[in-house]
């Protein structure tokens, strides 16, 4: 499954005398189709408990989807608080997928039922929050509340975008999740986009060139 992602930043953290640090991570930042999903979590500061609790939590790229939904509910039972924010396709076009990323952290950490203190982020700075933060490349990888943001939005988006498939059916939305595979690209020239894709992103912006030209 991976390297068990530590406490290490967490612990000094509470030393200092934080109470509330968020981990926060997104999902869907590269697709082609659905909204970016980004999620904050608050773990207690309880390092011995956590580390047996959520013995199983890894990066959720190194997960099955069956070990993320286990997960995901062992993290939202034994959170101090979680929460998620949905930026749509149609705001990712008008806007742009990084300032749609950190729109939809700024909306999870506002979802949060108790506030932060502290914010530890998967690589992007949040300037526009002022709390203390920390950004770390790979946090996902590396750091117990960021790992679990990272289960969170993941399984939070691959719901979404199961009932998407529903809407808007034939394009395997429900297997791919709206990333760029040869199925979802034979899909999208057979139908064109549907209202839920990307239409600033290379692919989907070329093909509707294609088909106006």
């Amino acid at each position: 499954m991976g390297p068990f992602p530590g406490l290490t930043e967490e612990c000094r953290l509470w030393a200092q005398g934080y109470t509330r640090i968020a981990g926060l991570d997104e999902a869907g930042r590269g697709a082609w189709a659905g909204p970016v999903v980004a999620a904050a979590v608050i773990l207690p500061p309880n390092p011995a408990e956590l580390a047996r609790q959520l013995a199983p939590v890894r990066d959720s790229k190194l997960l099955t989807p069956r070990r993320r939904e286990l997960c995901y509910e062992i993290i939202t039972s034994c959170a101090l608080s979680w929460g998620v924010g949905f930026v749509s396709a149609a705001e990712i076009d008008r806007i742009g997928i990084l300032p749609a990323t950190r729109r939809a952290m700024l909306l999870a950490i506002e979802a949060l039922s108790v506030p932060a203190d502290f914010l530890l982020i998967d690589a992007l700075q949040l300037p526009q929050v002022p709390l203390p933060q920390r950004a770390f490349i790979k946090g996902d990888r590396d750091h117990l509340s960021i790992a679990a943001a990272s289960i969170v939005a993941k399984v939070t988006r691959d719901r979404w975008l199961q009932a998407l498939d529903e809407r808007f059916p034939g394009y395997g939305l429900a297997r791919h999740k709206g990333y760029g595979t040869p199925e979802h690209w034979a899909a999208l020239c057979a139908l064109g986009p549907s209202p839920e894709h990307r239409h600033s992103f290379a692919p989907v912006r070329q093909l509707c060139e294609a088909q106006h030209a």
